[in-house]
């Protein structure tokens, strides 16, 4: 193996150019870079609100060329396409209809660059009622049909900010980006890449549209999600929380043991009969002791166990340490690192 072989950087020679919007667009843009791709970014003049609501480190610029251009002036809308012209791949996030008024819509870019593979990134998609209307991450992930099941019955349906939506998005169009790097640059012929959030999120959720089709989840009966004592978030002492996800039998007959349930026979895990009397006991007995010492007993194991950190106890936790997955910024802030990461053979 070559010495001076970066395995990090498996997009060095990609480039590519990304009209700066908000959520999964700059992220998309972020992961490519953090691939080795050469990402331009095209900001407004004006900075986005999530600029203005964050500090000082804005970490979607992070590892990218940032060129400033009002694209409502000849001069700078030239320039855009020239950025264009010599690219592979584009990242744009407006809604349907935004960049052909601006004259960067697919048909004026592939005049200049046939080989371009155009990402679009939207929350509803580029055709259906829908694709003009405003939207966020819990939208999309509403109408897919999976935050309904995210709620256990009698309460309201949550779901993490700008997580389960914008990142999925945000994965699926940097995926169909090198999808279609990688064609163009065997048959010559660039495309356009439709990367609605709910597509991806829907595709997504194969796993839980599979467990609902067999009634295991949102369905008439318990749920081993939602009703079993063996996955559950539950109360500490000191008023922290912890998480298990006993789900496996050999799983779930080493929890009681860990928690010297003795008496209780792990044959029956499966007996929804028995679960609100259990659960009932589990949430007692955790609230006897605190959430550092419920993991020092149970983290390790596999009992499928974690507690409930805060994002500053995240970065310091002694596994996401060693994997170093919290960086800090210059300023001192918390940053992530892109994944996946490679490996030599």
């Amino acid at each position: 193996m070559n010495p001076n072989h970066d395995l990090q950087t498996p997009l060095r020679g990609v480039r590519v150019v990304e009209f700066e919007g908000i959520g999964p667009g700059p992220v998309a843009g972020r992961i490519l870079a953090a691939m080795g791709a050469d990402v331009t970014v095209i900001a407004r003049p004006v900075p986005s609100p999530v600029q203005q609501m964050g500090g000082a480190d804005y970490p979607l610029r992070a590892g990218k060329k940032v060129v400033g251009l009002d694209l409502k002036k000849a001069d700078d809308l030239a320039r855009a396409l020239d950025l264009v012209a010599g690219a592979d791949a584009l990242i744009e996030g407006s809604r349907p209809g935004v960049m052909e008024r601006l004259g960067l819509g697919p048909e004026a870019c592939r005049a200049r660059n046939p080989k371009l593979v155009y990402g679009r990134m939207t929350g509803w998609g580029q055709q259906g009622p829908l694709a003009q209307s405003a939207g966020h991450d819990l939208n999309y992930v509403a109408l897919t049909g999976l935050l309904s099941l995210a709620a256990r019955p009698g309460q309201a349906p949550i779901v993490p900010p700008t997580v389960v939506g914008d990142a999925a998005g945000a994965l699926g169009l940097a995926f169909g980006i090198v999808c279609g790097v990688l064609d163009a640059r065997s048959s010559g012929i660039g495309r356009v890449v439709d990367a609605a959030i709910v597509d991806v999120v829907a595709m997504l959720g194969t796993l839980v549209h599979w467990l609902h089709a067999s009634d295991a989840l949102g369905g008439g009966r318990p749920s081993p999600f939602h009703d079993s004592p063996q996955y559950d978030t539950y109360a500490c002492a000191d008023g922290g929380y912890i998480t298990i996800g006993a789900l496996e039998p050999q799983f779930y007959a080493l929890l009681l043991d860990k928690l010297g349930m003795t008496d209780v026979d792990p044959r029956e895990q499966g007996d929804t009969d028995k679960w609100p009397t259990l659960k009932a006991r589990f949430a007692s007995l955790f609230r006897t002791r605190t959430r550092d010492e419920w993991s020092l007993l149970l983290e390790g194991t596999d009992v499928c166990f974690a507690p409930v950190l805060s994002i500053d106890e995240a970065a310091l936790h002694p596994h996401n340490v060693a994997r170093g997955l919290f960086p800090r910024t210059a300023s001192g802030a918390i940053d992530t690192q892109v994944a996946p990461r490679f490996t030599a053979l």
